[in-house]
């Protein structure tokens, strides 16, 4: 038996019996807990033009807009994955990981975003990578959705359009059929909540359309009915013979009250449903449909500014029921946590102003190269505490983590950031009792970090890009990882 099939086979034990076992002690992971690395295909692949595919919004707006990015920098050629997936695999290999996360790029597979348009080398690309990782014992963990969509269907409107969905559903129905029989993990989107933000400014993510509080929410609106079409289509079509799992990634990083107030706790609560909720109610509460915060305050201020109908679209009862339920795990992607209060911020309208709060960092959380991210290790115990009282205890995976520097081999920040957040994770376990089943490391290796292009990097290993060959050398952090995956348990304190 093979590694891979035994570490599938553990972790659907694990979700069968609904609870932790295993452990020795407090410092030891599960049985069955499952490590692994993530990459995103625009961010590593390169080959933008090459073998037939087609021009995704990314390529789009870089090609028009260098400016948009650090140093002009774009992701045509990347970390070269395109070529050099199998020196990926080997470094996978040696972490001894049991999954690589890694996304589809949908205009490599259909370059329009159409059906009738399937590109063979693209379908072949990721046979090679797929069946690699297979054949060294590492299950495929596939993110169908990572920001790249065919620069044809933006032409169309994009995310704002509701025929994207009936597109999106051709594009994952073509992803199970031809990858299925050895992926039995799918993830529909990554952190929808960051990239609907590109309907919301002209100088920000792609395809950077400036219609604040309308073409965010438009965008929203369709992501969760395309998540419910492929996980229906999944579960009526391929469940029964490829035997995987499908669930969505959503960004949960926590929000902390500023200070003890109620009305700070009460801005602590809103924020996360604006951030997090917003996505994840409904398709993992009970109820379903938006957070009832979210849709009185959206159309109450629509109605405030003198609309016809809400910024924020409604769900029919059939539509409703659809997408609730529509999950095998939580895919929770945590980076920091935020200090919230109450105040009215941002454009009019805006999804900002809509929630009502504001955040801010307490100026002791150590810093990472970015900043956005600060360090705050108990934050992700809080939002996996969240998640299992907000959603009645879901197994819960986390599919993305990660920490940025200015790219030093000996990056003990990034040790540091994963031995912190990883004793979270045991404590929320064994302490806790919450089901969490695995971890990701963003990122297998440094990569394109989008507006800020190659300036800050994530990886468990430096690339050089200024080498065309693109060469990888293992950082600090990757034998610190090595380790961790390897013995199941985090290193004793000295």
């Amino acid at each position: 038996m093979t590694r891979a099939v035994n570490t599938w086979l553990l972790f659907l034990g694990f979700l069968a019996i609904g609870a932790v076992q295993g452990a020795s002690s407090n410092n030891q992971f599960p049985d069955g807990f499952l490590f692994g690395a993530a990459s995103g295909a625009y961010q590593v692949e390169g080959g933008w033009n090459e073998d037939g595919k087609g021009e995704s919004i990314w390529d789009h707006m870089l090609h028009a807009h260098p400016d948009f990015v650090v140093e002009e920098q774009n992701g045509d050629v990347a970390a070269d994955s395109y070529h050099l997936y199998k020196e990926d695999v080997s470094l996978l290999k040696d972490l001894e990981a049991d999954f690589y996360r890694f996304s589809i790029s949908w205009p490599r597979i259909m370059p329009t975003g159409e059906a009738n348009n399937i590109n063979q080398p693209g379908i072949d690309y990721y046979n090679k990578l797929i069946n690699l990782l297979v054949d060294n014992g590492i299950q495929p963990m596939v993110t169908i959705y990572h920001w790249d969509l065919p620069q044809w269907l933006q032409d169309l409107g994009g995310w704002t359009n509701p025929i994207i969905v009936d597109y999106y559903e051709d594009y994952a129905r073509v992803l199970y059929e031809n990858f299925g029989d050895r992926v039995k993990w799918w993830l529909t989107f990554n952190d929808p909540g960051t990239f609907m933000s590109g309907y919301t400014t002209k100088q920000g993510m792609a395809p950077s359309i400036d219609k604040p509080g309308v073409g965010d929410y438009l965008t929203a609106h369709h992501v969760l009915i395309a998540h419910a079409r492929a996980y229906h289509l999944y579960d009526e079509r391929y469940r029964a013979t490829q035997q995987g799992k499908v669930s969505i990634m959503l960004s949960t990083d926590w929000s902390e009250p500023l200070t003890n107030s109620t009305d700070d706790a009460i801005a602590s609560e809103r924020a996360m449903q604006f951030q997090t909720g917003l996505f994840a109610h409904p398709i993992y509460s009970k109820e379903g449909d938006y957070p009832a915060v979210v849709r009185e305050r959206v159309d109450k201020n629509s109605k405030a500014e003198g609309r016809t109908r809400s910024r924020l679209p409604v769900f029919s009862k059939e539509m409703v029921e659809y997408i609730k339920g529509t999950y095998d795990f939580y895919g929770l992607n945590y980076y920091t946590s935020h200090l919230v209060t109450q105040m009215e911020t941002g454009n009019n309208p805006s999804s900002d102003r809509d929630s009502g709060v504001t955040s801010s960092f307490d100026p002791t959380w150590p810093p990472s190269a970015s900043d956005w991210l600060k360090v705050v290790p108990w934050g992700l115990r809080k939002a996996i505490n969240w998640v299992d009282k907000e959603y009645n205890g879901p197994t819960i995976f986390i599919t993305e983590t990660g920490f940025t520097d200015l790219g030093t081999l000996d990056d003990q920040g990034r040790i540091n950031y994963f031995t912190s957040h990883l004793a979270e994770v045991l404590k929320a376990i064994h302490e806790d009792g919450r089901n969490v089943v695995g971890y990701t490391v963003w990122n297998l290796m440094d990569d394109f970090e989008w507006l800020r292009g190659y300036s800050e990097r994530f990886g468990l290993h430096y690339v050089n890009f200024s080498d065309p060959a693109r060469p990888r050398t293992a950082k600090a952090s990757s034998r610190v990882m090595k380790e961790i995956f390897h013995t199941r348990q985090l290193p004793e304190e000295k």
